[in-house]
């Protein structure tokens, strides 16, 4: 938050008999730029008695503004109230001109920073618009900004982080017209903070980069420099960590607690770091870091941000419990509920209910940790009915999970689904936001989002409660909804497009199966035509089912090995062998798989029932979700593709001699085409032949990389990498002649992540942003010789009239699979077909 003294407007005669009255002020201000606010406080109140006596109104009003920033940071509220309702009643009474509304705005700036403090975010921005009135008016550029910045983090506090940026992004092209570079400073980083909690890491990277080479540029002597020096050092760090540079975000925390002496940002980059050393689990480190931020914290005032500090401190302890030994977790369950009551506690004295709600909500958690069941409900809805009392979803979800996992504990399944329907819900209206639900305290994905689906799901299944159809359908969306929500994450975005589909009036001969991975068990429901769903389960953790996925992937990628068959087996039998009799006799032809987590990552096709693979009896299709589906079968017509790939060996990949002759011979088969290889597919001739012509078929062989980070999910061109928004900038353009979607994307080369559990999300990823309505790519690179042979085939087969997309990837799965050089699933199993498969 930007609190800025306030410079005299006017000069005062000397005073014969004591010390002048513009000396204390300015010696006031340079003890608030040194933190050292008990004695600005004192020469500034002996200043205001000489202008008192002086009757000097204007340099009366603003003196008091600043003393009412010095009460501030001592958290002496009332006095702070006092001062600056003074400063404004005197202001508004003096004749108008440039220096009395200047000293007008002035306070406003102060009024709107006491408001901040104290939690009355709303009341904030209406007085900092006011100042900002003023300021333009009086042409004040400096101080404009000053307000807007504010302004943002106000803003930013509320949760309205688009508006939040779009305010920032407004400021940045007015500082080329001011000259002092501490405010530059200032406007970059704050900027590159709020690209940093929207999810554009790249693009926060040069404003905090720039902010603190104009900061390092300035005097190390100047106190406030070394605070914004060390407020962008803190930033840094914030993105370092969200890149996953651990070390790089730590080395950044500590730099920044050393830039300043003892100040809440000091205290703010330990408490980065003591979380961050908790989360990359570097527990003794972490343990020997509390005695000092506990020191640190007692010393704090009771602003808003100093609650926070403490709320954060307690939520890291009660994380840490998780990992420490009994008797000192219990240690830190007493330590935690300490801070917790305390933060509740002056949250309630300055009256601030956001606040007050996390704080209470927190202290209810320790208590749940603790087994005292009774008293962590009592809490979790007291900070619940405080925030729905303010609309603040994006912290309510948080106490109804907390509330549906109590009712649970207690054994009252009942109200403990609707508990966790209402944190559902809430987290449905929050998808825009997803990623940044928690901003003050972050924590991942899949500790704060992904959990409260799961444990909904489990609860729904468990069959002890209600109508079972009901429950199965409720878990049916609560599946779908989080596969739409982890996409949302992966893509730092809400940019997807849901719609309910029902498969039965779109296909009746597919079934639909969600495997769901809990904690303790495998669920699976089964979707089939004109049927109640059906559900069965199998006592397997989600560690086990990691652990089998892993040996399967692994054993697949030897071709001269069988071993994959065992695994092959057991993952049959739990997710077909219960319904294999129900499929058979419901006449399917198609399966399709809503797979979950680590089982993304195995192509169903692969399966095993003892005597076939699946796809010897059906077709097979994957999707992240139902709703995500654009379900109309491909037009049969002369078929024209856009065709694009490598041979040859380009930035530190290998060569792929085999392309050219997949590509050729599929340029064959679809007369229509444009090909495009080795230095002539590169961005530029891609888009500019899309720009000009509609290719139904996109066929792109080369090497790819699948990854659960956007970032490292890509395909490889001549000139370069492109990216998932490089893919979609050249599929959505507007001025593409022909703006229907892609029918179907086929990426050939390409593989999912090595070691990533999650990584098939990149591939989905990239089929979802790409906007086709299918996708066909390789789960790991394969056998030149064997890609051509199963490609050709596979035109050969979308070429044929009334077949689907799922029967002509089987057609030429099995064309491999009855070539005995190439019959092994290393071969054929990695190529899946993502989306619409009719």
């Amino acid at each position: 938050m930007a609190s800025t003294i306030t410079s005299q407007l006017s000069s005062q005669a000397v005073q014969a008999n004591s010390e002048q009255p513009n000396t204390l002020f300015n010696r006031g201000k340079s003890f608030y730029q040194l933190g050292q606010w008990q004695e600005a406080i004192k020469v500034w109140e002996q200043a205001i008695k000489i202008y008192q006596q002086q009757n000097n109104s204007l340099d009366l009003a603003i003196t008091l503004s600043n003393l009412s920033l010095a009460h501030q940071k001592l958290g002496q509220w009332q006095e702070a109230d006092r001062t600056i309702t003074q400063s404004l009643q005197i202001s508004r009474s003096l004749e108008v001109n440039t220096a009395s509304q200047r000293a007008i705005a002035q306070a406003l700036d102060t009024q709107g920073n006491l408001d901040i403090g104290l939690g009355k975010i709303e009341e904030a921005i209406t007085v900092w618009q006011e100042a900002a009135i003023l300021h333009s008016k009086l042409g004040d550029l400096d101080q404009q900004i000053r307000n807007v910045l504010n302004q943002a983090q106000a803003l930013k506090t509320q949760g309205f982080y688009r508006r939040s940026l779009q305010t920032l992004e407004s400021v940045q092209s007015l500082l080329p017209k001011i000259s002092d570079d501490n405010l530059i400073a200032i406007a970059l980083y704050n900027y590159g903070d709020m690209l940093t909690t929207v999810g554009d890491l790249k693009l926060a990277h040069q404003p905090l980069d720039k902010s603190l080479e104009i900061l390092n540029h300035l005097s190390n002597r100047d106190r406030t420099n070394n605070e914004q020096k060390s407020i962008a050092l803190l930033r840094l760090g914030n993105l370092a960590r969200l890149e996953g540079k651990t070390e790089t975000a730590a080395e950044f925390y500590k730099k920044s607690g050393q830039a300043t002496g003892r100040s809440l940002t000091n205290i703010q980059a330990q408490l980065n770091l003591f979380s961050l050393l908790i989360e990359s689990e570097n527990f003794s480190e972490a343990l020997e870091m509390r005695s000092q931020i506990a020191a640190e914290l007692s010393k704090l005032e009771n602003s808003r941000e100093e609650i926070f500090a403490r709320i954060n401190y307690g939520e890291s302890l009660l994380r840490l419990t998780k990992f420490t030994r009994q008797n000192i977790t219990d240690a830190l369950l007493a330590e935690a509920a300490k801070i917790l009551a305390i933060s509740a506690q002056q949250a309630k004295f300055i009256n601030d209910n956001r606040t007050l709600s996390h704080a209470l909500g927190a202290l209810g958690n320790a208590y749940e940790q603790s087994k005292q069941i009774e008293s962590a409900q009592n809490l979790t809805q007291q900070a619940l009915a405080i925030a729905q009392s303010i609309n603040a979803t994006d912290i309510a979800y948080r106490w109804q999970w907390q509330l549906g996992r109590l009712l649970n504990a207690k054994g009252d399944t009942k109200n403990a689904i609707l508990a966790y329907t209402e944190a559902v819900n809430g987290l449905r209206q929050l998808r825009s936001d997803l990623v940044f639900v928690n901003p003050n305290v972050q924590f991942s994905f899949r500790e704060t989002v992904e959990p409260v689906y799961r444990q909904l799901v489990s609860l729904l299944l468990q069959g002890e409660s209600g109508d079972k159809q009901k429950n199965l359908v409720k878990a049916q969306e609560a599946i779908e909804s989080l596969q739409i929500a982890e996409l949302v994450n992966f893509f730092r975005s809400d940019c997807l497009n849901a719609a309910q589909v029902d498969i039965g009036q779109v296909d009746k001969t597919a079934a639909v199966i969600y495997p769901i991975i809990l904690e303790d068990r495998l669920e699976v429901i089964l979707s089939l035509p004109n049927q109640p769903l059906r559900h069965y389960a199998s006592k397997v953790t989600s560690a086990e089912m990691d652990d089998m996925v892993i040996d399967l992937r692994l054993n697949l990628r030897d071709p001269l090995s069988e071993d994959y068959l065992s695994s092959a087996q057991r993952i049959y039998d739990w997710l077909i062998r219960p319904a294999a009799s129900a499929i058979a006799q419901s006449q399917i032809k198609t399966i399709i798989f809503v797979s979950d987590g680590s089982l993304r990552n195995i192509p169903m096709s692969v399966l095993h029932d003892g005597k076939q693979f699946l796809i010897e009896n059906y077709d097979i299709a994957l999707t992240p979700s139902l709703q995500l589906i654009d379900p109309k079968p491909i037009a049969k017509q002369k078929v024209s593709a856009l065709i694009g790939g490598l041979t040859e060996a380009r930035q530190g990949f290998s060569a792929l001699p085999n392309v050219k002759g997949e590509l050729q011979e599929i340029n064959k088969q679809v007369p229509l085409s444009s090909i495009f290889i080795n230095a002539n597919f590169t961005k530029q001739n891609l888009a500019k032949t899309l720009i000009s012509l509609p290719f139904p078929i996109i066929h792109l062989a080369t090497h790819g990389n699948f990854s659960s980070e956007a970032e490292n999910t890509y395909l490889l061109t001549y000139d370069g990498k492109l990216t998932i928004e490089n893919l979609y900038q050249l599929l959505r353009s507007n001025d593409r002649s022909n703006r229907e979607p892609v029918e179907l994307l086929i990426l050939s080369a390409c593989q999912t992540a090595v070691g990533d559990k999650r990584a098939a999300l990149g591939l989905a990823g990239m089929a979802v942003r790409a906007g086709a309505r299918s996708t066909i790519a390789s789960l790991w690179s394969v056998d030149d010789e064997a890609t051509s042979k199963f490609m050709i085939a596979l035109y050969q087969s979308l070429s044929s009239a009334n077949v689907t997309r799922a029967a002509s990837l089987r057609t030429a799965q099995q064309a491999l699979l009855k070539d005995p050089k190439h019959n092994h699933p290393y071969f054929w199993a990695p190529f899946v077909l993502l989306g619409n498969w009719l």
